[in-house]
């Protein structure tokens, strides 16, 4: 990864991230892939220490082999009885995770010459903020955070004269957010992007969307939150994290930030 990214640069797809999804689909779909969304998978039935058959809100399908890309602890402890489980509650309990996020989007009616399209806010104390995401998890006092302005690669990104803003403060895992707390970190990192640039910012918004631990639960049941999967502490490294191929249900395969080798 070192040398990825001093030697070879950043690659960035024109359109945004999503268009390497895009991509996958076209191919997929041209290859004769079935691609079925917005039904979430309910339950499983089991037949001689295999999933048969999988229910979803809006019918139940049959498979020979399942590679599940979701969380896997909500797999295992909420889709799976516990005789087909690999992992035990205690053992998830027990995980150290990497952190969650509290992010913003935001629109401007402007474009702001201070930014670059990756920006690092590293003007407080590391050292304090690991501690409030590791150590004692709590909502950090003073934290450091990342803005991607992707307009200044990709002019696609926005209309003409404004400005598409990615802002994502790491936090611990397990935090529950409310409006008062979102509120009053936008107003910090806002204040700090308008000192560090010297360019006036909030009075120029025109979109924002927050996203926190209650939508990463609710959107993908993120185990606690966690945006990265577990943290790379020496008893959770490479081949220490979960392992990909169930050894209780033949023929379950997962995939994920949970998995070896993690992100």
């Amino acid at each position: 990864m070192n040398y990825a990214d001093m030697q070879l640069g950043t690659w960035y797809p024109k359109g945004g991230m999503q268009q390497i999804i895009l991509a996958i689909q076209k191919l997929a779909l041209e290859l004769g892939v079935e691609i079925r969304t917005g039904e979430e998978i309910k339950r499983f039935e089991m037949r001689d220490h295999a999933i048969q058959t999988a229910f979803t809100q809006s019918g139940k399908y049959e498979y020979d082999e399942i590679v599940a890309a979701c969380d896997y602890q909500h797999l295992e402890q909420n889709l799976l009885e516990k005789k087909y489980r690999k992992y035990s509650s205690q053992y998830w309990d027990n995980r150290i995770l990497a952190p969650s996020c509290l992010i913003f989007y935001v629109g401007l009616n402007k474009n702001i010459q201070g930014l670059l399209h990756h920006n690092l806010f590293f003007d407080t104390d590391f050292g304090i903020h690991a501690e409030e995401i590791y150590t004692n998890p709590k909502w950090p006092e003073n934290p450091l955070f990342y803005v991607s302005a992707p307009g200044k690669t990709d002019s696609s990104c926005s209309p003409e004269g404004c400005e598409n803003l990615f802002i994502l403060i790491p936090v611990a895992p397990g935090l529950q957010e409310n409006p008062e707390i979102q509120e009053h970190y936008f107003d910090m990192v806002i204040k700090r992007m308008e000192e560090r640039t010297g360019e006036a910012i909030r009075q120029h918004i025109i979109l924002r969307r927050d996203y926190a631990y209650s939508n990463f639960i609710s959107d993908y049941h993120s185990f606690k939150g966690n945006a990265y999967g577990l943290a790379n502490t020496l008893n959770q490294t490479a081949v220490l994290k979960p392992k990909m191929l169930s050894n209780k249900v033949k023929n379950l395969t997962y995939t994920g930030q949970l998995t070896v080798p993690g992100p």
